[in-house]
This record gives C-alpha cells, sequence and structure tokens, in this order.
C-alpha cells in the first residue's frame, strides 16, 4: 500500500525483457493458430515471455508501455482501489486478464491494461479464473507506439471492437498526452466524455472522476484527500489508512513499551540474580572466613595443647627432678646419720678405752 503523505510513485518491472534494445528473438506475432491452440499454448505467456492477443486466428503482440506510461497506469490503478475501497460496487481486473470478443464479423481475445466489471454485471468472474467469460463494463489501455501500428491498435481496431461489444466506457492512457482520450457508449457508438473543468467524470462509476492533469503529475494521497476532485472517495480511503497508519504506530510503540518493560524486567531479574549471586558469594565469603577462623581456632587449640603438653612434660620432668634430688638429700642424710652414729659409736669405743681425741 503506499504511504498516504508520499506520492504515488511506481517502479513496474518484469521478469521478461522485451523492448527495441533486447528484441524477443522467439515472437510469434503474425502466427496463424485457432482459437483452441491459443487458450492452450499461447494465451499465457510462454518461453518468450510475450503477452499475446489473439485476433480472427492471428496472433498479435501485446505492446509493452514505456516506464511514464507504467507510472499512469500506476497511480490511476491506485485511485481505482481507492474508489472500490469506499464504494465496492464492482470489481477492476489487472495481469494480462482476457475476455472473448464475438464480433458480427469475426472473434478476438483482447486483454486490457485494466478491465472493470460492475456488480450487476450478469457475468461474475470467480477467484480461480484466469479470464474471463463476460464483457467488462469498463476497459482502460496504456497507449505503446514502441512499433509502427501499436498507437492505432489501441485507438482505432481495439476502439471499435469494445463498442460494438457493449463496453460501456474505454479510456486510453498516453504518456506523451497525444492521445488520451475518454469515451462513453451510447446508441451503440463511442463518443467522447467532455471535460468539465479538466475533469473526467465516469456515468459507468458512479462518483469516480479524476483531473485529466493529473494523469501525469501523480498527486499524492495526501494532496487527493484535499482536492474536492477526489474527496468523496479518496478522504475515506485516506482517513481510513492514516487510521491504520496511526494504529500501526500506536501498535509499533506498544510493542516497543512492552519491549521495553521486558527489558526492564529482564535488567532487574539480571540486577536481582547479579545481586544473589553476590550475596552468595558474600556469605561463601563468610563461611570461607569462618572456617578459616575455625581453622585457625583448632591451630592454636592444637598450640595451647601442645605447649600445655610440654609445660606438663617439663613439670613432670622437673618433679621427677625434685624426687631425685630429695631422695640424693635424704641418702646424703642417712649416711650422715650412718657417719655420725659410726663416729660417735667409734668415740665411745675410745672412751671406753681411755683414749682421748682432745
Amino acid at each position: 500500500m503506499t504511504p498516504v503523505n508520499q506520492p504515488l510513485t511506481y517502479i513496474q518491472t518484469d521478469d521478461c525483457i522485451d523492448d527495441d534494445e533486447y528484441p524477443s528473438k522467439h515472437g510469434k506475432h503474425g502466427l496463424r493458430v485457432s482459437e483452441a491452440e491459443y487458450w492452450e499454448n499461447y494465451y499465457e505467456k510462454g518461453e518468450d515471455c510475450i503477452s499475446y492477443e489473439w485476433n480472427n486466428g492471428i496472433l498479435e503482440e501485446k505492446p509493452v508501455s514505456d516506464y511514464e506510461g507504467s507510472v499512469i497506469y500506476s497511480w490511476f490503478h491506485e485511485i481505482l482501489y481507492q474508489f472500490f475501497y469506499t464504494y465496492p460496487i464492482g470489481k477492476f481486473i489487472t495481469l494480462d486478464m482476457g475476455f472473448r470478443l464475438a464480433l458480427p464479423h469475426k472473434t478476438t481475445i483482447r486483454k486490457p491494461d485494466i478491465g472493470i466489471l460492475l456488480n450487476n454485471n450478469p457475468v461474475d468472474i470467480q477467484r480461480r479464473d484466469k479470464s474471463y467469460k463476460g464483457i467488462f463494463d469498463v476497459c482502460i489501455e496504456v497507449l505503446s507506439d514502441s512499433k509502427p501500428g501499436y498507437a492505432d491498435h489501441d485507438t482505432i481496431e481495439k476502439k471499435n471492437e469494445y463498442s460494438l461489444v457493449k463496453v460501456q466506457e474505454y479510456y486510453i492512457l498516453d504518456s506523451k498526452k497525444e492521445k488520451t482520450a475518454f469515451y462513453q457508449l451510447k446508441s451503440g457508438k463511442y463518443y467522447a466524455i467532455k471535460p468539465i473543468r479538466g475533469i473526467i467524470k465516469s456515468s459507468v462509476l458512479n462518483g469516480f472522476q479524476f483531473r485529466i492533469d493529473d494523469l501525469y503529475k501523480q498527486p499524492s494521497l495526501e494532496k487527493m484527500s484535499n482536492d474536492m476532485v477526489y474527496h468523496q472517495f479518496v478522504v475515506p480511503f485516506y482517513q481510513q489508512e492514516k487510521l491504520k497508519s496511526k494504529q500501526e504506530k500506536q501498535r509499533a510503540e506498544q510493542e516497543k513499551q512492552r519491549a521495553e518493560l521486558a527489558e526492564l524486567k529482564t535488567h532487574e531479574e539480571r540486577q536481582r540474580t547479579e545481586q544473589e549471586k553476590q550475596r552468595a558469594e558474600l556469605a561463601e565469603f563468610k563461611v570461607q572466613e569462618e572456617r578459616q577462623r575455625a581453622e585457625q581456632e583448632r591451630q592454636r587449640a592444637e598450640q595451647e595443647k601442645h605447649r600445655a603438653e610440654q609445660e606438663k612434660h617439663r613439670a613432670e620432668l622437673a618433679e621427677i627432678k625434685a624426687q631425685e634430688e630429695k631422695q640424693r638429700a635424704e641418702q646424703a642424710e642417712l649416711k650422715a646419720q650412718e657417719e655420725k652414729q659410726k663416729l660417735s659409736l667409734l668415740l665411745s669405743k675410745l672412751h671406753q678405752l681411755g683414749i682421748s681425741i682432745e
């Protein structure tokens, strides 16, 4: 979807390149084939990447527009989308959707760049259909004059065919502005729709109108929403798109806030986890400290016990020495007494013998 505040500019691409610079090597233009062969082998793009229409037994290469034509096509496609979005009175179909024209003097199969069928068209189209079985109410062709005869193909031949099968309106969009034309069917013939102050108003699509100059200016949705020419069908679309954009912005902001809240919660969880980790590490550190202190106390107790045992051992040694000294003293005392007794006994014997020591 085109952003509501940007110009409607487009680049149309195709995997198949077919222009003057890259001519087709396998083109079947002008080949005579039956209608059955056309539907079977040439209706859809083949290996030559060329889209063909069928003109009463002859293959006709469908012209490719220039870049400016593709931009005009895309802008027109966009305003049609806006119109049908606001007023769902029908469908518009692109992508080489063909329809069969049973003309009085011949039969053709054409692929308009845009085909429109109203809801009251007697023939509806199904989602899986690859061709339209009825007659479009409006056909739109982007003119191509890249090869001789291409312009006449749209401005003369298709114009005549579309009028004969009663296509109610036929628009030709020319990037060079020279052959841009808008026709309305009246009494079996096409008459040019007269612009009113440069504005084309459709009688088939009630309420659909556009300024011819805008085909070449491609104003943005925002500009068209303020333009009375497009006001009736662009404003609802624009407001809806603006509302969608606002809702998307709000959803994005809510998602951002949820993401930020989730990130904040994650950050808080990380912080809590880190704090828990730090507390666990601190508790482990304290446990280690307690273990170290307990070990130190145990070692000190062991040392005290060892010192006490040493002191006890020294005391026991001292006691033994004291006992030994006491014993030696007692023995010396005993010997002294014995010596004294012996001396006294000796003196007594000497005295008895009348010997005096003095």
